[in-house]
């Protein structure tokens, strides 16, 4: 497929056809994935694949009990509550494969002041993001959907403990894969002149 019908044509799919997806195209998706720029060349990026109904489960079941303790400290009521919970425990199972993005900061530069450790944590996050941006475009070009969530942001211990990945290793996203079984139209995007200007921004 040409490259820029890919960038057209991706978008964010939360309904999937049961079917299999085979190993070796999750693995092209990875290696991908991999091709993506990041600093110092240091590749933070860390990929849990999972396929298992069970893990699934237990995963998404841990997720959504802190979730849901947000919901309702934020004043909304229970069955407003147990509709959200139940929408997205369901987006979760029922998707073919699950693929958790983790930031690994082990082999990024180490410095001695907050400043230039949180500019090497920003540099990370960044790099991961266009390792994951890849991977969508990727899913598309081989007639995959996908969906980037960023759920595991808020309970990133849930989601370690759930899945039993070093202590170090920070989640950063949780993407849905499969065959699509929706086709969403093209969202609205702002206009070229909204976002960008040259030399100086007035």
């Amino acid at each position: 497929m040409e490259f820029n019908k890919v960038i057209e044509m991706r978008r964010s799919i939360r309904k999937y056809l049961q079917k299999e997806v085979p190993k070796s195209v999750i693995l092209k998706l990875i290696k991908a994935a991999m091709l993506a720029p990041s600093a110092h060349n240091s590749q933070p990026w860390r990929y849990l694949v999972i396929t298992d109904k069970n893990i699934k489960i237990n995963l998404a079941s841990s997720m959504v009990e802190k979730w849901r303790e947000d919901l309702i400290r934020d004043g909304m009521d229970n069955i407003t509550v147990n509709s959200i919970i139940n929408e997205g425990m369901k987006k979760i199972i029922s998707s073919p494969v699950l693929i958790i993005a983790f930031l690994d900061m082990s082999e990024m530069m180490k410095y001695p002041d907050k400043r230039r450790r949180q500019a090497e944590y920003t540099m990370g996050i960044q790099s991961v993001a266009a390792s994951i941006e890849n991977l969508l475009l990727t899913a598309t070009a081989n007639g995959l959907g996908a969906c980037w969530l960023c759920a595991p942001l808020f309970c990133k211990e849930i989601v370690k403990n759930a899945l039993n990945v070093p202590s170090y290793f920070d989640p950063q996203a949780l993407i849905t894969l499969g065959y699509p079984d929706e086709s969403p139209n093209i969202p609205k995007r702002k206009i070229i002149n909204e976002i960008v200007k040259f030399n100086y921004w007035r």
